[in-house]
């Protein structure tokens, strides 16, 4: 059992320069008892440097942006492009600068984001970088080097243009329950062109089920079939939400890392920028969302008690009345704050089990064992408040401290000691909370999870409004999937 709560983030607002009082003529000297009137002293300046200037493009440098800007639906940042005029001049120049912005840092204005999503994208001024490409004529280097760096960004590329083929196509059929083999197989195949016409239908079934995360059983379930019938739009809407939240990454991850990806509720563990090790885990209910962040695992507290959060308490505790807590083991702690709190005590019931894993974060949220294994068995795990429950604690436990000669081996010895302590990382290891939904395999077929927060289609929206709204090559009517 995780908490979770939403602390709304607080912007920084400017201080007003201070006004200087109006000059009044003084009508008799000052008495010379009275104390100077204090001085005022004014915040400095802020200089804002001026804006690089730009070198006027060639013809042929003209010719080649405005083909360029053409790419737009190509990086997912529109459903569908219009045909535009030639742009010239500051036109021209002002669209290559939106849409340079738009591949490093994304379409959507942090201003715009949920606050749950807080993975927020660095700064970035396209300016210095195009007037260089300008002036040294290289501007087909320039743009390559605006769009991630990542394998993830690039297959999630070439899957949206074929998913835009199979729209243009007219799409897939629906399938129901009673539909022939040959027709499943058939639709199977316009997203996996690994079937092939005499191959088993259970064989093409389980191979579609893994692509959905979806327990591999060969039989067209009402599950599968709910995916199978995922319209075509709905799927290119995924592909352009997770382009967007690549574009949200640092250009270079730590080496050595965790990622969480909360749809699939799955924890990777990175060594050299290498995957050495994953593990299930169990991510937040769809009413109790795992926020996506990033930030460093600190320390670990082996045996933690768990302090109730209020909102789990009052919605979930405090009705069963307190004697039924007390005879669950529950302790109720006076506080001047709140009057009383719940506390769980350290032990093999704690709800976090026998070890919590901390990172600063304004959502109140962590890594943590827990003493429910079933959940890790289910191929549905989003049943979390919002924290994330490991299925393998003390082996990641151990990789986090193997550097460290008097800690190395020995997490289970202190977890048998009973006594809550905090443990601090000889170094910290930096974590990704992140909602990848789409990617692509080793072959490049596409793999799909479920929406469960809805934040796919609602990303999508978001990427054609915004661009619909700045960008000139965006086609005013855009086909996309709704958010309903």
């Amino acid at each position: 059992m995780i908490r979770f709560s939403v602390i709304s983030l607080l912007a920084a607002v400017a201080l007003p320069a201070a006004a200087q009082p109006p000059a009044v003529a003084p009508t008799m000297p000052a008495p010379s008892s009275q104390p100077p009137a204090p001085q005022v002293i004014l915040p400095p300046a802020i200089v804002t440097p001026p804006p690089v200037p730009l070198p006027q493009p060639s013809a042929a440098q003209e010719k080649w942006l405005n083909e360029w800007l053409k790419g737009g639906a190509v990086q997912g940042l529109m459903a569908r492009a219009r045909a535009t005029g030639e742009l010239k001049g500051d036109a021209l120049l002002s669209a290559v600068l939106d849409r340079a912005k738009a591949l490093s840092t994304g379409r959507v204005d942090t201003a715009d984001f949920l606050e749950i999503w807080a993975l927020r994208p660095a700064r970035f001024d396209p300016r210095p970088g195009l007037a260089k490409a300008i002036a040294e004529d290289r501007l087909p280097q320039w743009a390559l080097s605006l769009t991630p760096p990542y394998a993830g960004y690039d297959g999630l590329r070439k899957g949206l243009a074929n998913y835009e083929r199979i729209r243009d196509a007219g799409g897939w059929p629906t399938l129901t329950a009673q539909s022939s083999p040959d027709v499943v197989r058939a639709r199977i195949a316009i997203e996996d062109k690994s079937v092939t016409p005499g191959e088993k239908l259970v064989d093409v079934l389980q191979r579609a089920q893994r692509r959905y995360g979806l327990n591999p059983t060969g039989l067209l379930d009402a599950r599968t079939l709910r995916e199978l019938n995922v319209p075509v739009d709905d799927r290119i809407a995924a592909i352009m939400a997770n382009m967007e939240r690549w574009r949200w990454m640092p250009r270079q991850l730590p080496v050595n890392r965790v990622q969480v990806n909360i749809a699939a509720a799955v924890l990777t563990v990175f060594e050299g920028d290498q995957p050495v090790t994953s593990m299930r885990a169990v991510t937040g209910a769809p009413d109790n969302a795992t926020p996506m962040l990033v930030s460093s695992i600190h320390s670990i507290v082996v045996n933690p008690p768990w302090n109730v959060p209020a909102s789990i308490a009052k919605r979930e505790l405090w009705p069963k009345g307190r004697a039924a807590l007390i005879r669950q083991g529950y302790k109720i702690v006076g506080t001047p704050e709140t009057g009383e709190r719940i506390v769980q005590p350290a032990g093999p019931n704690s709800a976090l089990g026998r070890l919590k894993f901390d990172f600063n974060n304004p959502f109140a949220v962590y890594l943590h064992d827990t003493p429910s294994r079933a959940k890790f068995s289910s191929y549905d795990r989003l049943a979390s408040h919002g924290c994330i429950r490991l299925e393998k604690p003390v082996p990641l436990a151990e990789l986090m401290v193997a550097s460290d000669p008097d800690l190395a081996g020995k997490i289970q010895s202190l977890i048998d000691t009973g006594k809550t302590q905090r443990v601090s990382l000889p170094k910290e290891v930096a974590v990704y909370l992140l909602y990848w939904t789409a990617f692509a395999g080793n072959n490049g077929t596409m793999n799909f999870r479920s929406d469960p927060y809805g934040w796919d289609k609602l990303l999508a929206a978001k990427i054609e409004a915004s661009s619909r709204r700045v960008d000139p090559t965006a086609a005013p009517a855009a086909t996309i999937a709704s958010k309903d």
